[in-house]
């Protein structure tokens, strides 16, 4: 279906009915009735915005798909909120955004529409939490899409070396609106971390906080067996398998840097294998 063929309230396949439902119950938990009606005719003006905001970032595919534009929306609008959570986009998250975009293989006109979410992200009114649950609606039985997409954001909450306390409860926020408890936040975060430093490590004669971070990159402790370590690796290689998030709505554009984590998973294990 195309643009002008979307039916009014369609959002890439996903009802925009999220802005009119929280508006209602909003309104009615502070004006009862009254409250109902107003909160219902906010929300349909919400609702608005999210779809044309979606409507043109469709285009970043040579193939345009809905679900997949969903996901590309949601994707750089969350990273340019994380950026603007502590009231300033420094150049480190302009820099984050821009390699994520060159890893992507966007070109010049892709790259605008990138920013242009991007922008609509930092927004101090941006609809954070209605995206949120209109990308659960649709990805919400996906865990390893749930899992990728949060990952991409810890990248930005990173970008500085150090996340910020805003943006870490704002991290919070979008694990709790996807359904991701606070220890699975932290075991993706601590793997995140591991992965940075594990990426920068000396191949030649890896140090032994290399190992460590290898053990962490899989999940694992230094005191598993040879069956757990295995068992953890195929795990981290199927939730990041190219193909497998491609045949779950994951844009083509995403799957490169799916397969470089593949990659950099198969070089902790491989760390790990040999000293097993």
């Amino acid at each position: 279906m195309s643009e002008r063929q979307m039916p009014p309230g369609s959002f890439y396949g996903v009802d925009t009915l999220w802005g009119k439902i929280l508006g209602a119950l909003f309104g009615l938990a502070l004006l009862r009735l009254p409250g109902l009606f107003i909160g219902l005719i906010l929300g349909h003006w919400l609702d608005i915005k999210m779809g044309s905001n979606l409507a043109r970032f469709k285009g970043i595919f040579q193939e345009p798909d809905e679900q997949q534009g969903l996901f590309m929306y949601t994707t750089f609008a969350a990273m340019g909120h994380i950026a603007k959570a502590t009231g300033v986009v420094t150049p480190a998250h302009i820099r984050q955004a821009r390699h994520f975009m060159q890893q992507l293989g966007l070109n010049d006109a892709q790259q605008q529409e990138a920013q242009a979410a991007f922008r609509d992200g930092k927004a101090s009114n941006f609809p954070l939490v209605a995206q949120l649950q209109a990308f659960y609606q649709q990805y919400g039985r996906q865990r390893d899409v749930i899992q990728y997409f949060i990952e991409i954001q810890l990248g930005i909450a990173n970008a500085d070396g150090a996340m910020t306390s805003d943006q870490y409860r704002l991290l919070q926020q979008i694990a709790m609106q996807l359904s991701v408890s606070h220890l699975q936040l932290e075991q993706l975060l601590a793997a995140y971390r591991a992965q940075q430093r594990f990426n920068q490590r000396d191949s030649k004669k890896p140090a032994a906080n290399a190992v460590q971070d290898a053990y962490k990159v899989l999940g694992v402790s230094a005191q598993c067996s040879d069956k757990e370590l295995k068992r953890a690796y195929r795990k981290k290689m199927a939730q990041h398998h190219p193909d497998k998030l491609m045949a779950k709505g994951v844009p083509a554009a995403m799957l490169d840097v799916a397969k470089k984590q593949t990659q950099e998973i198969q070089a902790a294990y491989e760390l790990l294998k040999n000293r097993h």
